[in-house]
């Protein structure tokens, strides 16, 4: 009798989720108003709109621009505004804020379209180990989406994972 080896994970019908398969596939930039401000404090109008004018947009080409102001200042919101105007024609995207707030919004919307049905009564891990900063809550919005279709969540690799959740069977009546 020959060994055969069988993979088990493969016929055992469990659906894996991948969202690092998700992520992003274009380069992030920031864009920090902290560079365009007056001695560090305040930023003044008509030296910002000259440096904005000056400036090579053509950097921003096909990124994901992250507008945003490291320092501890006061930023009016105009200057947002403008920065937004200058980029209309370059970034594949832009969203004020950080790279850790556009992917929690990124992920969020993403999960929002995905069709819940595709994982009715489903055993479905959520694989970890992801190599690029997908954000916690990509997961507690994967499971959300999941709770009410899925017969199981588990959270790992199919091999090796935790259980976080699983639907109770029903009794049948006799």
């Amino acid at each position: 009798m020959e060994n055969v080896l069988i993979n088990r994970v493969a016929e055992s019908g469990i659906i894996t989720i991948d969202l690092e398969k998700y992520y992003p596939t274009h380069e992030f930039a920031g864009f920090d108003l902290k560079d365009f401000l007056f001695q560090g404090l305040i930023l003044r109008e008509k030296d910002f709109r000259e440096a904005l004018k000056n400036l090579d947009w053509e950097k921003f080409r096909d990124k994901i621009v992250l507008i945003y102001c490291s320092a501890d200042a006061i930023i009016p919101l105009w200057a947002y505004m403008l920065v937004r105007s200058y980029l209309k024609d370059y970034p594949a995207d832009v969203y004020t804020g950080t790279q850790e707030e556009y992917l929690k919004k990124y992920y969020t919307d993403l999960i929002r379209t995905l069709n819940p049905e595709e994982y009715k009564e489903g055993r479905v891990v959520i694989k970890g180990c992801s190599h690029k900063p997908v954000p916690a809550a990509a997961y507690a919005e994967m499971t959300a989406l999941l709770l009410p279709h899925a017969q199981s969540i588990m959270f790992g690799e199919p091999c090796s994972t935790v259980p976080v959740f699983k639907r109770p069977r029903m009794l049948e009546k006799g």
